[in-house]
């Protein structure tokens, strides 16, 4: 079956940096987009980032020159590195891929930027 494993997060102060990976296992991995979202208390859940298959990214306009999406197929993995974060940026973390007609999510990681 298809799982995603999110790890990484804790407590950051501002304008800190913190690296989140994302494993997955039960589909051909290099094959599909892998994306990054978010939620906050109280918010709907937002795309962060997203790596297409060979590599190229896109970003929300909120963390682009900040954020940097990569993956590495031999690995299953792919990172989200977070640099100069903002108290903005605390939420639950969650990667998904979109596999044969259906969302997959894992369970998600907490990221609290706080001083």
């Amino acid at each position: 079956q298809v799982v995603l494993s999110e790890s990484g997060g804790g407590l950051v102060q501002p304008g800190g940096q913190l690296r989140l990976s994302c494993v997955g296992s039960g589909f051909p991995f290099s094959k599909h987009y892998i994306t990054w979202y978010r939620q906050s208390p109280g918010k709907q859940r937002e795309m962060v980032a997203r790596v297409l298959r060979d590599g190229p990214t896109t970003y929300a306009d909120s963390v682009k020159g900040r954020f940097a999406i990569s993956r590495d197929d031999a690995k299953n993995t792919v990172y989200l590195d977070m640099n100069n974060v903002t108290p903005e940026d605390t939420a639950v973390y969650y990667c998904n891929v979109f596999f044969e007609f259906r969302d997959y999510w894992g369970q998600g990681t907490q990221v609290t930027v706080s001083s």
